[in-house]
């Protein structure tokens, strides 16, 4: 059932209208911390509200209600509630406040969690995930730095029968290959100099789960060949152990390096690139798939924009996103939302401008004239799908969604026009 928390100094009285509604209601009073719920009705009347609506508004929907109050009512949307309601509170204006937000939540429909895309390169991706998700096979992840291989990991893990247990990850370029063994095996007391206790390592502590190796193509001969008996036997034995210790195990990696080359070096184990090349996960660049970066900007807009305590920033402008799309971005996914999270900061309005990008940005802009057809469709279907939500979120009223867009009532109606958008 969708869980509604109820953020009220009145709670408590309020219970018999909220249980009389159709959807799931957690009631706590105004100093209680929250869980993690779908949505939250917060009442502006108690103390310090401007503060919950802040912590409350980057993690679930919020619907703000109080006594008549234009001001207050006013002040809430601005902070970021996507509702407001006025007390006397009734069962059919709760049920159709979130109702009407209800889209908002569950998982994105463009992907899982941070992964997300509308290119054929992604969907194709989404469709290993779920297949992975679903084997016990090991999976390895190539591509680029910077193009996702992490969250990729955690969405198979997640996504997968281990979801209860541990999901433990160990970057193999960050750490010393003489601190990896003791890292992943772990040691008993006694073992060397300063083994004054006994450690689990990484492998026996996600027993049951899945274990990560990102950048495996960075280890040793000596690691890689442990690593396989792990992958072989199922068993570890602790540094200065007597017996070895079974494990179920499940393993992603993930590289940046191309391990068929290293093979023919003779610098990977090609039995050790069999056994975790099972399934492979292969991830674009993000200069080879530019119809995603209008999504992600939304997502990582969505994402960042809590952090600024002045101002919700709700949007990016057209000419901002050319920009965005006609850069290569060398540091791939990471690097766009560096970007946007630096724009979100300097922002002195709730839309993106170009001025709130990097100067070096500025400086690439391509001549007019060479924007190719793709680009243009692409912009078009970002447009298309911002103006859609808003007049879902809007119950299809065109003035309000101009308003939450940040554009005059003219200019949507000639955008609906100009994308066949029915009304």
């Amino acid at each position: 059932m969708l869980k509604v928390l109820v953020i009220s100094d009145e709670a408590e009285k309020r219970s018999p209208l909220f249980e009389s509604s159709k959807f799931g209601f957690y009631t706590q009073d105004s100093k209680q911390e929250g869980n993690l719920y779908d949505i939250a009705l917060l009442d502006l009347d108690i103390e310090g509200w401007q503060g919950r609506l802040l912590e409350l508004r980057g993690r679930m929907p919020v619907v703000a209600f109080s006594k008549p109050d234009i001001k207050i009512a006013v002040d809430a949307m601005k902070l970021g509630a996507c509702d407001f309601l006025e007390k006397p509170l009734t069962v059919a204006a709760l049920d159709h406040a979130i109702s009407k937000h209800r889209k908002k939540i569950l998982t994105h429909k463009h992907g899982f969690d941070e992964i997300i895309g509308t290119s054929p390169a992604m969907q194709e991706v989404f469709s290993l995930i779920k297949k992975a998700a679903v084997s016990e096979s090991n999976v390895l992840i190539t591509g680029e730095s910077g193009v996702g291989k992490e969250p990729v990991a955690r969405a198979i893990h997640r996504w997968s029968p281990r979801k209860e247990k541990s999901f433990m990850t160990i970057n193999c370029s960050a750490i010393p290959d003489t601190l990896l063994e003791s890292e992943l095996f772990g040691f008993e007391k006694g073992a060397f100099t300063g083994a004054n206790y006994t450690k689990r390592g990484i492998l026996e502590l996600a027993d049951g789960g899945t274990v990560f190796f990102d950048e495996i193509g960075d280890v040793s001969p000596l690691f890689q060949t442990k690593v396989l008996r792990v992958i072989q036997e199922g068993e570890i034995m602790r540094i200065g152990g007597m017996r070895y210790i079974k494990v179920d195990v499940r393993f992603i990696a993930a590289t940046n390096r191309d391990l068929n080359v290293a093979c023919l070096r003779g610098t990977f184990r090609l039995d050790l690139f069999y056994r975790l090349n099972v399934i492979n996960i292969h991830l674009l660049p993000l200069r080879e798939r530019i119809e995603d970066i209008p999504l992600l900007v939304r997502h990582f807009i969505k994402k960042h924009a809590p952090k600024r305590k002045d101002i919700l920033i709700k949007g990016i402008s057209d000419d901002a996103i050319n920009i965005l799309m006609n850069y290569p971005y060398p540091g791939n996914v990471r690097e766009l939302e560096n970007i946007v999270e630096r724009a979100v900061s300097l922002a002195n309005s709730p839309e993106i401008l170009p001025s709130d990008l990097p100067a070096f940005m500025l400086e690439q802009l391509p001549q007019k004239g060479i924007t190719t057809q793709k680009f243009r469709d692409a912009i078009r279907a970002f447009e298309k799908e911002i103006i859609l939500s808003a007049l879902s979120d809007s119950g299809r009223n065109i003035s309000k969604a101009a308003s939450a867009l940040g554009i005059h009532r003219q200019q949507l109606q000639r955008k609906i026009k100009d994308l066949k958008i029915a009304t």
